[in-house]
């Protein structure tokens, strides 16, 4: 029996909302708005369809009963949280205040990270399929992306290929890499022989390792996150590295990230880019949510979470794998996204991507288009929702689309 309520179905139209509000008015980005008689089941943007952990309103509503928000530093409370939550979530020993710092969003570090090792133009290494933000974030700065292709093994699992980095790395002259660890879209969460493997090849051509680990706290059953930075002393002093609470607790609306960064010369590089432009300052109601999702009734929510998550995972995967024959998917190890293959099933039906995409969204199974992650024919899927809602998405799927 849960502590926490994952099984109601929330209204969220008109309460900023994109996941709901968005749909069939982003064009080229959101999916299409359904026919009539369906509503929205929305499962594209990646956050959930939960309500938060109470701890967390209750600490945004305690400091918003003081009637001043004036100007404040981060509080050794916030610092004792994260440190807190690192060495209890991840085994994390050795982290300090002055390890932390403040990020507006990941990729707003991520982007910070590249200003101080990169120059626009200069080649930046990521795997594919690759998550739409790295995508934007990067190129929109001038950089420019050499992709890695992930293969899938004889048990469909996504894997590295080191030897295609080390290449890529050595053709393009690399040195600056982005890794995502759990990896968005294919939810790998990365084995420690595997992070070590790739921390040898950035070491050997002397790369600097910027971690999205955004994911890390969306671990599904019988898997566990490896911080990059724990897996020797050269990976501690090679990573820069990216957490947040707003991915784990659905606060992407609140914003507020934070870095780990142990080696002093990567800190002062990456400070001396995003401490300039004087915006990467934070707000104290997000501090404050942070330190109310951090606190014990946290970590229970998110246990709570994960064993919710794992279960419509193994659902979903069963069903499609079960009903959908020619549509390939790996069951995600991390994350709460499902990353659909429909290469086979489009070819061997004569349907398009777009059509099969439309098809979903006509009917209210808002997805979102894989094309977007690098990939020539697929599908993302956000699974955090109530189950009844994701039964009711693989019905709709079984008896209009597919």
């Amino acid at each position: 029996m849960s502590t926490y309520d994952f099984t109601s179905i929330i209204d969220r139209h008109g309460k900023d909302a994109i996941a709901v509000d968005g749909v069939g008015r982003v064009p080229g980005m959101a999916p299409a708005a359904p026919k009539p008689g369906f509503d929205v089941i929305p499962m594209w943007v990646a956050d959930m369809n939960f309500p938060t952990v109470p701890t967390i309103q209750e600490e945004i509503i305690r400091r918003a009963q003081h009637p001043m928000f004036g100007y404040f530093q981060p509080t050794d409370e916030y610092f004792d949280a994260i440190i807190d939550w690192q060495r209890t979530r991840n085994g994390v020993t050795g982290l300090a205040a002055e390890h932390i710092g403040y990020e507006n969003g990941v990729l707003g570090g991520v982007v910070s990270a590249l200003r101080a090792f990169a120059t626009p133009g200069d080649a930046v290494l990521l795997h594919s399929p690759t998550y739409i933000g790295f995508t934007h974030s990067i190129g929109d700065n001038g950089y420019r992306i050499v992709h890695s292709p992930l293969v899938r093994d004889d048990d469909g699992v996504w894997r590295m290929d080191f030897d295609d980095m080390d290449r890529k790395i050595k053709e393009n002259n690399i040195h600056v890499a982005v890794f995502c660890s759990p990896h968005n879209p294919c939810g790998r969460v990365w084995e420690r022989w595997e992070i070590e493997r790739a921390m040898e090849v950035y070491r050997a051509n002397d790369c600097v390792v910027i971690s999205d680990e955004i994911w890390s706290d969306i671990i599904l059953g019988g898997h566990t996150h490896i911080p990059t930075q724990s897996v020797s002393d050269d990976a501690r002093n090679r990573t820069i590295a990216f957490y947040a609470p707003s991915k784990t607790f659905n606060l992407a609306g609140l914003v507020g990230s934070y870095h780990i960064i142990y080696s002093k010369y990567l800190r002062d590089r990456v400070h001396a880019v995003s401490d300039k432009t004087h915006y990467n300052a934070m707000n104290v109601l997000s501090m404050h949510a942070l330190i109310g999702a951090y606190r014990p009734e946290g970590h229970v929510w998110v246990d709570e979470l994960r064993e919710v998550l794992t279960e419509n995972v193994e659902y979903a995967v069963d069903y499609i794998r079960t009903h959908f024959e020619g549509i390939r998917v790996a069951k995600p190890e991390g994350t709460y996204m499902l990353f659909l293959d429909c290469t086979d099933w489009c070819a061997e039906h004569g349907v398009t991507i777009e059509e099969l995409e439309k098809r979903g969204s006509d009917v209210g199974v808002a997805w979102q288009d894989g094309r977007q992650f690098q990939h020539p024919c697929a599908i993302r899927m956000n699974l955090a929702l109530p189950k009844s809602r994701v039964e009711e998405a693989m019905r709709r799927l079984s008896e209009y689309v597919f």
